[in-house]
């Protein structure tokens, strides 16, 4: 069992219901030189240690987003600091125009980890989604025998892969797509979760089908659970590639390694980040089999970063402690009991509760408002959550979570979605 580091179980948390000078200083300069891209709730935090935060002017706070599941194993994870202290101390960068002496290692710890082949290693998310998208149609010209330029991508109404302007692409959300096109073309969008639709969208010239087991971006969405062995068997059927995005969902966070083995199925590309780089820094890669990552060759694809030694040793230690520790199990049994005592609450105002493990989304009633004032409240009582698609309420807390800790938790959002 990995412990939370904070052996504090029930701080006094006080959050002033207006932002103080030291606070206001920070959100001044963010909103004079910073691009308004975001919109944060306003909280300016200055350090962090396990599933806890401490802003600007000493308050605490219970971080039950993770930066979106980058942080499964908290702040500064002890033994991934020293990890990333001990390969700073011999060599953080080389390029891939040289080996290292950590990345073949990675290789293997991540391509087991995945029961997969091969591994190539990025920086970002939507880096991982993009040369899934290049291996995809590459492997489509060389091996399927698409014509050339005619490979088509299958897609999800409701995904979210990234904000590049290829995967905006293939978006159904307005606010990723207008202003910014023209698009690139090549992807057919289709309800998720519908079989016949897909069938029906496969033609001789699909590549792939690009899939997020749950959506997180849209609401935590968790499909039938038929809807991934059905993919799956379509695409072996159809010589079709199954490329599963666990970005955010894998490496823990619903309660398996990965979100695709609830239902038993492999892909034959599988994207990963986010929690990769151990809530340190950005790692990516996508994890294939032979036939599918065999495609390139050397110059077609490449990043400076992807690969560097720094970024192989703390995803090496990642996937250590996932396989070495019950991290795993745990988000399973915590995120079961707090999902239980989430539908206990009998809010007036929650439509559902869904997810899976430690990642879930509450559902607020329309009529009630949109989500966002009830994560402020709950951020003035202590606690840091995120709403999205305007109506849903996500938590996904540090997979080291204590029961103690979500019952604190509970405690506020108890008072929160029920005294409205």
């Amino acid at each position: 069992m990995v412990p939370s580091f904070d052996k504090t179980r029930h701080p006094s948390v006080q959050v002033a219901s207006a932002l103080n000078a030291a606070s206001q200083f920070h959100v001044d300069l963010n909103e004079r030189y910073g691009t308004h891209n975001y919109k944060p709730l306003p909280v300016v935090i200055a350090g962090a240690g396990g599933c806890w935060v401490t802003d600007v002017e000493g308050r605490r706070y219970l971080d039950m987003l993770s930066a979106y599941s980058a942080l499964n194993f908290g702040h500064n994870h002890p033994a991934l600091v020293a990890a990333a202290r001990a390969q700073l101390d011999r060599v953080a960068v080389t390029s891939r125009a040289f080996f290292n002496d950590q990345l073949g290692p990675f290789f293997k710890d991540l391509a087991e980890a995945c029961g997969l082949d091969r591994v190539l290693p990025m920086n970002t998310g939507a880096e991982a989604v993009e040369t899934a998208i290049k291996t995809a149609r590459k492997w489509a010209y060389q091996v399927k025998g698409v014509a050339s330029n005619e490979a088509r991508i299958i897609a999800f109404a409701g995904n979210f892969h990234g904000r590049t302007t290829t995967i905006i692409s293939f978006s159904s959300d307005p606010l990723a797509t207008t202003n910014f096109g023209p698009f690139t073309p090549g992807f057919d969008i289709v309800p998720f979760g519908d079989l016949p639709a897909v069938e029906r969208a496969i033609t001789p010239n699909t590549a792939a089908v690009l899939v997020e087991p749950i959506q997180g971006e849209a609401g935590v969405v968790v499909p039938p659970a038929e809807f991934l062995p059905g993919l799956r068997r379509m695409c072996t059927e159809r010589n079709v590639l199954l490329i599963c995005d666990e970005i955010q969902t894998g490496l823990g966070r619903t309660g398996r390694m990965f979100a695709c083995e609830h239902e038993g199925v492999r892909p034959d590309m599988m994207t990963l980040g986010k929690a990769l780089g151990g809530g340190l820094i950005p790692v990516s890669a996508v994890v294939g089999r032979d036939a599918a990552m065999s495609v390139f060759k050397p110059g077609e694809h490449g990043s400076t970063f992807g690969g560097n030694p720094l970024a192989a040793a703390v995803g090496r230690k990642a996937i250590e402690l996932l396989r070495t520790t019950d991290l795993v199990e745990r988000a399973a049994a915590q995120g079961e009991y707090f999902r239980r005592q989430l539908e206990s609450l009998r809010s007036p105002i929650v439509q559902e509760v869904r997810g899976r493990g430690l990642l879930l989304g509450v559902l607020i009633k329309p009529e009630a408002g949109p989500a966002r004032p009830f994560c402020e409240a709950l951020l003035r009582d202590g606690l840091l959550c995120k709403d999205t698609q305007k109506q849903v309420i996500r938590f996904a807390p540090p997979l080291i979570i204590e029961r103690t800790e979500i019952d604190w938790a509970l405690e506020r959002i108890a008072v929160v979605l029920t005294k409205v």
